[in-house]
């Protein structure tokens, strides 16, 4: 299994050709090969917690094919129990020592969170119960200045989710702390971007913070 950084530089590398519309040979050329996974020991590169976001697919965002990328996708790219759950399960099962948080731009669950901190019941339960995930890291800001500026609000909020939830994994688990300490594994931030296509790798990448 490859280190997190050279993971890291694997998605960076998908994502220029995924953004510049040039597809891998080798990644199309799995999807007829798929047969040949059904029998072999799952070996995914990265752990990707995402939002279930229709245009944010995290393979094609990254350009992986079968069996690369071990995927949670969830509104939101909240963290909840069974996604710790499953992020533990991979990162110890299958050795993969680099986990990616993927918000994108224009998040239907960001833009619930406000609307309900703004105008409190406009959601049902089950909504609510997404919303509430997202809230602490972004009832703060609907208070503040970049409350006023609702494009900027939406913006920001979105990092601000992605922070918290990469955060949540680093510190909400006993296996992830220890796999982190002493284990090589690292948990990273991203946003995608829904008109460019890039990504954008902004909270806890090596060198940068």
């Amino acid at each position: 299994m490859i280190d997190a950084e050279q993971a890291l530089q694997r998605l960076r590398d998908g994502n220029e050709r995924f953004a510049t519309n040039v597809r891998s040979l080798d990644n199309l050329l799995s999807q007829t090969q798929r047969g040949q996974f059904a029998g072999l020991r799952q070996e995914p590169f990265a752990i990707i917690l995402g939002c279930s976001d229709s245009r944010a697919p995290a393979e094609m965002v990254f350009d992986q094919g079968l069996g690369d990328l071990f995927v949670i996708r969830v509104a939101g790219n909240i963290v909840a129990p069974s996604q710790v759950g499953s992020v533990e399960f991979a990162a110890t099962e299958f050795g993969t020592r680099l986990v990616v948080v993927l918000g994108h731009t224009h998040c239907g669950a960001i833009q619930a969170t406000v609307d309900d901190l703004q105008r409190p019941g406009s959601h049902s339960d089950n909504v609510r119960s997404i919303v509430n995930r997202i809230r602490p890291a972004v009832e703060g800001l609907v208070a503040s200045d970049t409350g006023r500026d609702p494009t900027g609000l939406i913006e920001a909020a979105t990092r601000a989710n992605v922070s918290a939830s990469a955060d949540h994994l680093r510190h909400g688990s006993a296996i992830l702390e220890e796999l982190i300490a002493n284990d090589g594994l690292l948990v990273v931030g991203a946003e995608y971007n829904l008109e460019s296509g890039r990504v954008d790798f902004f909270d806890g990448v090596p060198g940068t913070d």
